[in-house]
């Protein structure tokens, strides 16, 4: 798992008034909005006595602990410290901060950015062209799986388990003539992308026939951008297409939430997103089977543990990004993260933007894995 890229936390319409309680990375996060409705991320453990700050309440521009009314505002700055008494209630001592996160609203989704990076220097959030403009029609769904998301990455990227798992994209590998085109790859710093073209047989849904009126070959492929996030384009036609846009957001090492926004510029009535949404769950849920059930759970450190082939091309490039941003210094230090925490006496919290104007903190910041090239060493882990 990865700091400084942006994680999907929720659905935008799923966060009140009320604080929310997420887990990613590992982590436990407290969402909430302040008097102007603005969404706020914080780390979720109180600095006083631990406790978690989603089970408290908002207070106008704050959110209260439940443990002891300690509020913290959405810059993560202690503003109230109730046993202080009247008059001092605001004089919070200089490590009176938890981290406080980026937040973006887009696309109808909640997205945190998890990192000390400063803004300039930040991976974009994955965008999502087509969202609000005129001729595309969007369907929103989200699930969990027991899985590891760079398992989960990796096969959106691999061109050749569609004629296998899915039995809508090809034909089990019975014809003679199968086999895997060359993709027509692109690539950019956060991430590369492939098309390709191939044969599917006739879908039987009648809705999805009445896209599909087409005797050509269809053109899909995936790209990714970051670690974490990947679309899909399908282009069923010249004409008729269907762009998936998945934000995966790691709850732990084997467990990934995540939250799928699918545009069509094809069939656009409102009666036609449960049929879409129906085949986009059955599609994941073929997929799911297969991934929940790979091992090593998690993808080996040492490729040649795997016999890979020219269609895993995309996952190669894949994995070079990912040891990229290794080398940065931006990968946690799982194992030395569960052996410190195994007794059960200590916390830690994902750095935040504060950390590099902030020395003093309560809270110990994430290990991370010693990258090449960091230029960060005091947030390496620990020896």
């Amino acid at each position: 798992m990865f700091i400084n890229f942006w994680y999907a936390a929720e659905w935008s319409h799923n966060l009140t008034d009320t604080p929310k309680r997420v887990r990613m990375l590992g982590h436990d996060f407290v969402l909430f909005r302040d008097s102007q409705g603005k969404a706020h991320a914080l780390s979720d453990t109180c600095i006083h006595r631990g406790a978690s700050l989603a089970g408290g309440q908002v207070r106008g521009d704050s959110v209260q602990c439940p443990y002891h009314g300690w509020r913290f505002g959405g810059d993560g700055r202690c503003t109230r410290i109730p046993s202080l008494g009247p008059g001092n209630y605001d004089k919070a001592p200089a490590r009176g901060r938890v981290d406080s996160y980026p937040v973006e609203e887009r696309y109808g989704l909640i997205h945190v950015f998890l990192g000390d990076l400063p803004e300039a220097e930040r991976p974009p959030i994955m965008a999502i062209p087509e969202y609000g403009t005129a001729g595309w029609r969007p369907t929103t769904m989200d699930y969990a799986w027991e899985s590891n998301y760079e398992r989960n990455i990796e096969n959106g990227l691999d061109p050749a388990h569609n004629e296998f798992v899915h039995p809508t994209h090809g034909y089990a590998g019975e014809r003679d003539d199968y086999a895997v085109k060359e993709p027509a790859i692109t690539g950019d710093d956060w991430g590369a992308r492939f098309m390709l073209t191939f044969q599917s047989p006739p879908l039987k849904n009648p809705v999805m026939r009445m896209i599909r009126n087409y005797d050509g070959d269809l053109e899909a492929g995936t790209g990714h951008v970051g670690p974490n996030n990947m679309y899909t384009y399908i282009h069923l036609t010249p004409t008729r297409w269907i762009h998936q846009y998945i934000f995966e957001t790691p709850i732990d090492e084997q467990h990934t939430k995540i939250f799928l926004v699918c545009m069509r510029n094809t069939l656009l009535p409102k009666w036609v997103d449960k049929v879409i949404n129906k085949r986009n769950l059955a599609i994941a849920e073929q997929d799911r089977v297969v991934i929940e059930r790979l091992k090593p759970v998690k993808t080996p450190p040492v490729r040649t543990r795997e016999l890979l082939m020219p269609a895993d091309r995309m996952i190669g490039l894949y994995r070079d990004k990912l040891d990229e941003w290794e080398a940065k210094g931006w990968r946690i230090d799982t194992a030395t993260l569960a052996s410190a925490t195994a007794a059960g006496d200590r916390v830690f919290a994902i750095p935040s933007p504060g950390r590099r104007e902030h020395k003093a903190w309560v809270l110990e910041s994430v290990p991370l894995k010693a990258g090449a090239d960091a230029d960060t060493p005091r947030l390496r882990a620990a020896s």
